[in-house]
């Protein structure tokens, strides 16, 4: 893993502090329905303040397409992590310029300020170096602790740390440590689990995962492709009929890597795709006609659950099969149990991440049993896939 700076190389007192967020919150009829981003970042924030640093969060949030768009604006954001922090967070309606510089200039040691949503200029994505500049002009040092947004080179992730000393936050520097666990230095044997609908958005992924660890797991309806491949008689599940090749291929890829792959060998078969929809299990060669597989079965988690006694280090993400709709679920709740007992049993280092990934591991209940658990979601899937960060880039240069 390559060297980058922490806190701990960084004296906060009397520094004005760029910290780059991620505020992007899920929000429902404009209100906020999950703390969890901000709850991770209070730490760093927290750590600052109270060693007497000037703190400016910048974070981008939604896709306002560098317009000013009232209902994306951070200011309920501010508000909620004035509330997690339990203390004063002040507003400012611009991410740079004149309203914005005399914000940060009234900041005394010790108090946060939020600025107003970067999107809300077209120079944040394009990563626009006047744009960093402007903004890179309110601190001493820049701290992200984005890594959700560290696969954007954007200019409040990638520019302004190519203008300012750069560290890492404690929530990026807890999943930096995290992904090297995984994949960077990992105790071998090394298994992932890829789950998800369609091998075609994660061609990268797979490819990238087989010639890196020892055992890939494949569920979800792309498991539906693999199977096809080989013959298999699906029903009407979801499949990639176009994908078989591909599918064959990565299937070639892994076993002259000498990875081993696991595939279902039994499947819970469903009339219709609806909760509680009447099913059974079946053959992973043989869904019936007019039937869809929604889940694998209990021999195919029977067989999961033996690999990973084995196994060291777990990558996972995405579930198993339809875990929104009861009982699809069985087959992703019955393995994250399993790998939550390892995990705490001490055989097993556990690494999740991904939307459906976490909203699954939540669903079973074994979030915060397990060894870390990334909220963000396309950086931790570009990270799998093998690709440079720029966000992380930049505070290893």
């Amino acid at each position: 893993m390559p060297k980058f700076r922490t806190l701990d190389d960084l004296a906060p007192r009397g520094k004005q502090v760029l910290l780059r967020a991620d505020l992007n919150l899920p929000v429902r009829d404009g209100r906020i329905t999950d703390l969890t981003r901000i709850e991770r970042l209070a730490p760093t924030i927290r750590e600052l303040a109270d060693a007497g640093a000037r703190v400016v969060v910048c974070s981008h949030f939604d896709r306002p397409k560098g317009q000013r768009v009232p209902e994306m604006s951070l200011r309920p954001m501010a508000a909620a992590l004035g509330e997690v922090l339990g203390r004063p967070v002040g507003f400012t309606d611009d991410c740079m310029g004149p309203e914005a510089e005399a914000a940060v200039a009234r900041l005394a040691d010790g108090e946060i300020l939020v600025l107003e949503n970067t999107r809300f200029h077209k120079g944040e994505e394009k990563n626009d170096p006047a744009m960093a500049a402007a903004m890179a002009k309110f601190a001493d040092v820049f701290v992200n602790d984005a890594f959700s947004a560290a696969h954007r080179a954007h200019a409040s992730t990638e520019g302004v740390a190519r203008l300012l000393p750069a560290f890492a936050g404690r929530l990026m520097q807890a999943e930096l440590i995290a992904l090297d666990r995984a994949l960077g230095n990992p105790a071998r044997p090394v298994a992932a689990i890829v789950g998800g609908a369609k091998v075609s958005s994660k061609l990268d992924l797979l490819g990238n995962l087989s010639g890196r660890v020892d055992v890939l797991i494949i569920g979800g309806a792309m498991a539906n492709t693999f199977l096809a491949a080989q013959g298999a008689a699906l029903g009407k599940s979801l499949q990639e009929a176009e994908m078989h090749d591909t599918a064959r291929e990565i299937l070639a890829g892994a076993k002259a890597r000498g990875c081993e792959v696991i595939l279902p060998t039994d499947l819970v078969a469903a009339e219709g795709f609806a909760a509680h929809s009447p099913h059974r299990v079946v053959p992973a060669m043989a869904v019936p006609d007019g039937m869809m597989a929604l889940d694998v079965g209990p021999a195919s988690v029977a067989a999961v659950n033996a690999k990973l006694a084995s196994c060291k280090t777990l990558v996972w993400n995405g579930p198993f099969g339809a875990f929104e709709l009861a009982p699809f679920d069985a087959a992703t709740v019955a393995v994250a149990h399993e790998v939550a007992r390892l995990t705490e049993a001490g055989s097993l280092a556990s690494i999740g991440g991904g939307g459906d990934t976490v909203s699954a591991l939540r669903h079973a209940g074994v979030a915060e049993r397990m060894t870390y658990v990334s909220a963000a979601g396309g950086a931790f899937l570009e990270w799998l896939e093998g690709k440079e960060l720029p966000g992380v880039a930049a505070l290893s240069a």
